[in-house]
C-alpha cells in the first residue's frame, strides 16, 4: 500500500492501516524516544503516547515535509513533554558559562554501543541537550524554548554532558580491559 494510501486509511480510522503504519514506523521512533527518556519503560511508553497522537492528529499533515520527519517531531516533542511535566523534581538553574570541551573520538578504541552507553547514563538534562543539539542539530535558541531553559543554560548543559562524555572516553580507552569491551 503506497503511503498516501495509508495516510488516508489511517485518517479514516482503519485499524489494520494504523497497524500497519505502526510496524513501519515503530522501531526507527522507539530509538529516538530512547534518546529522550530516562530508561527503556519510559521511552515505551512516550513511543505509546507519540503514536496516540499521530493517530489523532494524522489529518493534520499536510504533505509537507516528510511524512517521517512529521513522525520524529512528535516522537521528540512527546517524549519532551513528559520530561517537561516532571521537570519539578529537578532543579534546572543556569549554572554559568563554563569552556566548551570538544570530544576526540578515536573510532578504533570506542564503540558504537559504548557511545549510546554512556550518552543514556547522562544526567537528563545534559542527555537532552546533548541529543537535540548534537545529534538532531537543534539550536540553542531551539533547545531553550523546547525544555524551558535559558540559552545560557542549554549551552552549560551541552558543556558539561561533553566534559563527562570526555572524561569517560578517556578511562575507558585508559582501561586495559577496554579493547574486549
Amino acid at each position: 500500500m503506497s503511503l498516501d494510501r495509508l495516510i488516508k486509511n489511517c485518517i479514516n480510522q482503519d485499524a489494520e492501516a494504523q497497524s500497519q503504519l505502526y510496524k513501519q514506523y515503530a522501531s526507527k521512533l522507539f530509538s529516538l524516544c530512547l534518546k529522550y527518556s530516562k530508561n527503556y519503560a519510559e521511552a515505551e511508553d512516550n513511543l505509546h503516547d507519540a503514536f496516540i497522537t499521530v493517530f489523532s492528529k494524522i489529518d493534520q499533515y499536510n504533505n509537507k515535509g516528510s511524512f517521517e520527519g512529521w513522525l520524529k517531531r512528535i516522537a521528540i516533542n512527546t517524549s519532551l513533554q513528559r520530561y517537561r511535566e516532571d521537570v519539578g523534581v529537578y532543579d534546572i538553574v543556569n549554572e554559568g558559562n563554563i569552556e566548551d570541551v570538544s570530544v576526540d573520538i578515536d573510532d578504533e578504541n570506542v564503540s558504537l554501543d559504548f557511545l549510546l552507553q554512556i550518552i543514556q547514563e547522562l544526567p537528563d538534562r545534559y542527555r537532552l541537550v546533548f541529543n537535540l543539539y548534537v545529534l538532531d542539530g537543534y539550536s540553542h535558541v531551539e533547545i531553550s524554548e523546547l525544555i524551558n531553559i535559558s540559552t545560557g543554560t542549554s549551552k552549560s548543559n551541552l558543556a558539561r554532558a561533553r566534559l563527562i562524555l570526555k572524561d569517560k572516553i578517556e578511562s575507558y580507552n585508559a582501561s586495559p580491559n577496554s579493547q574486549s569491551l
